[in-house]
């Protein structure tokens, strides 16, 4: 029989609830909080979880927190009941991880019906998991990070973003490590005062968002969608199967985030050393390398994330960028920076 848990503080609506799925042939556990619900999953870990958000001890979103912390119930169907309906909140549930998100007011039709869809969505992803690893893994060794990234198109989930959506925010946990099959993604982070400072950009073909490849860890820094954005993604359990059947593309994981640390190593020293002018200069070429097709098209992005990335004041890059204009190296349409000079920009020291 499923064994359904239940975390619901109020009490009339968590009776009413566990009654109507003891009626449609459930195993139904139960728990008035949150704290009390993690410790009913670890005495009897169940088949899925339905929990409210609003709730003492620990909220919804902290339970949630906790169940994809542990390994052995971190992949248990995760469904929110709550009466707030506003968007931000379905986004920062679904961005946490969790499968569903059912308001109230609901008709037992659809509790009932949105339970049987999220085990047999379980039930199927953990099947082809399962499947695709073995099957790919019996075939084909993984060889290189090339294997990989077909690994990723042949078998990865496909996620759709347009430009300002956020894939994760800082704190949420890594249940995915994505590959970019098309646009660019901005990393970046709040510093003490609450300005916003890019860490690191991604294009097409480039793979990020791991925090670990063995655990599902918080993430350290906000992921935006800087223009229009597709990216495939694999679980964390989906690689690290990979990476245990396949020694060899470990081996090649490892160099490329060697590769990954001695570039911002380099890009540490240059911020500490360089010249504003050479960081300015090294900034836009950057930009133009990552966000764009053709180096010439318009850097189609702020002034402030562009300052944070060379490490300077806006102002000063600012005046930095004037300077560069009045040379022909670059010109301005509106917002956005057009580079006119690619050769001279690298000859800048």
């Amino acid at each position: 029989m499923t064994k359904v848990l239940l975390i619901e503080d109020d009490t009339v609506l968590r009776e009413n609830i566990a009654e109507l799925l003891e009626l449609s042939d459930f195993e139904v556990l139960t728990a008035p909080n949150g704290k009390l619900g993690l410790k009913s999953i670890n005495i009897n870990i169940p088949d899925i979880i339905i929990c409210d958000i609003m709730m003492p001890e620990l909220d919804g979103y902290e339970v949630l927190n906790e169940v994809t912390k542990n390994n052995k119930t971190k992949h248990i169907p995760f469904i929110f009941l709550s009466a707030k309906t506003e968007h931000q909140d379905v986004r920062k549930g679904m961005n946490l991880g969790a499968d569903d998100y059912i308001t109230k007011p609901f008709t037992e039709d659809e509790l009932v019906s949105a339970i049987k869809s999220r085990l047999a969505k379980a039930s199927i992803l953990k099947e082809k998991e399962q499947d695709n690893v073995h099957n790919y893994s019996e075939k084909d060794e993984l060889i290189n990070l090339n294997d990989l990234k077909n690994f990723f198109d042949d078998y990865g989930n496909e996620f759709m973003f347009n430009k300002g959506d956020i894939i994760y925010r800082e704190g949420d946990h890594s249940n995915f490590i994505y590959l970019i099959t098309k646009g660019a993604i901005k990393c970046h982070k709040l510093d003490t005062k609450g300005k916003e400072l890019a860490t690191s950009l991604y294009k097409e073909d480039d793979l990020f968002g791991y925090t670990s490849f063995t655990h599902n860890l918080p993430h350290k820094e906000t992921a935006t969608a800087i223009k229009k954005t597709t990216l495939v993604g694999l679980s964390i359990l989906q690689l690290t199967e990979i990476l245990k059947n396949n020694n060899k593309l470990a081996i090649a994981l490892i160099d490329h985030l060697t590769d990954d640390l001695s570039h911002f190593k380099d890009q540490l020293l240059e911020m500490a050393y360089s010249s504003v002018n050479k960081k300015t200069a090294n900034t836009i070429l950057q930009f133009a390398e990552k966000i764009n097709r053709r180096p010439n098209d318009p850097i189609k992005i702020s002034r402030n994330d562009l300052a944070s990335v060379a490490g300077i004041a806006t102002e000063t890059f600012i005046r930095t960028l004037t300077n560069f204009k009045n040379q022909g190296l670059i010109k301005s349409e509106g917002r956005n920076i057009v580079v006119l000079d690619i050769d001279g920009l690298k000859q800048i020291k």
